[in-house]
């Protein structure tokens, strides 16, 4: 299911996506892993940010964070809409450092088809209650950088955060804000490219969300997320190779080939996120090495009249 924002919107404002993919554990469509990819697809070329949204870590957030027993789909909803609401904070109000999705995206995507982003919020809360205790800077901080608190069913440790943007929410000191951010990255250097400096941008909100004091927004650009991919890519193989339930796309029209384009765009994404996973300064300064040994021959060629 997947929800962009309108024309008159996108004058204004970078294209976004919120796709929410529902396979894994808590598929109620045989045929999901078609339709994700189909979508990822489209979503590579045709975005610029999208904000995945898994329906397994909705499930697990509100069975062990917030210990529901028979949680519905009013329940997930909700923390699709606070996470939502959060990213566009900087939109609807003013602050001391604003982002529009526009700034979000030129800090945040590095390379024009990694942007798919996890996003994350703290403090998670059951729809109807409220907070009982406010929450410091420090634990926001934690509890927005908590894997639990993902709403993508992908572990951040598994991979590097190539960009990361946090949005606050509520009276807070920007001083202790940035000594927070810093003492996070300190604490996680690993877990960020260390070929990308300051990739991690704030943003800050005076005004706090309706029933907290304090809130804070998490958008990582992380490679973890291709365990995402691979999943969905397992499950499309399984079912393409024995063209289980194709015959459904294709008497709509589609072609056999608009599937295999697809399978073959979403590994292509998976390999791209891995390359960057591995990348370190070292590589590119070979790279860079590699060009100008490159360029200084082309040169030479040219002056001797080789080329």
């Amino acid at each position: 299911m997947c929800c962009v924002f309108s024309p008159a919107f996108a004058c204004d404002h970078t294209p976004s996506t919120r796709p929410r993919y529902g396979v894994g554990q808590v598929s109620e469509v045989i045929v999901e892993p078609y339709n994700a990819t189909l979508s990822a697809h489209q979503l590579c070329e045709n975005t610029d940010e999208t904000f995945c949204i898994d329906n397994e870590a909705l499930y697990d957030i509100c069975y062990h964070k917030l210990r529901m027993l028979c949680p519905t789909y009013e329940d997930l909803n909700h923390l699709v809409s606070v996470t939502m609401s959060g990213v566009t904070t900087c939109l609807r109000f003013p602050g001391q450092l604003n982002a529009d999705l526009r700034k979000l995206a030129v800090n945040m995507v590095p390379f024009p088809r990694l942007h798919f982003f996890m996003p994350g919020f703290a403090p998670l809360t059951a729809k109807g209650s409220q907070q009982y205790r406010a929450l410091t800077v420090s634990e926001l901080t934690q509890q927005m950088f908590d894997a639990r608190n993902m709403m993508t069913a992908c572990d951040p440790r598994h991979g590097r955060y190539l960009t990361v943007a946090c949005i606050f929410r509520g009276p807070m000191s920007m001083k202790e804000v940035d000594m927070q951010m810093y003492n996070i990255q300190s604490k996680n250097s690993s877990y960020f490219v260390e070929w990308i400096p300051n990739n991690v941008k704030v943003a800050v909100c005076d005004i706090p969300p309706r029933g907290l004091k304090m809130s804070a927004t998490f958008i990582g650009n992380t490679t973890a997320i291709q365990e995402i991919f691979k999943r969905i890519s397992e499950q499309f193989t399984a079912m393409f190779r024995r063209k289980a339930f194709l015959h459904w796309y294709t008497g709509e029209g589609m072609d056999e080939m608009e599937f295999t384009e697809a399978e073959s765009n979403m590994n292509d994404l998976i390999s791209e996120y891995q390359q960057y996973q591995e990348a370190s300064v070292e590589d590119d300064v070979e790279f860079d090495d590699e060009q100008a040994e490159h360029e200084a021959y082309e040169d030479n060629a040219i002056q001797n009249g080789g080329l």
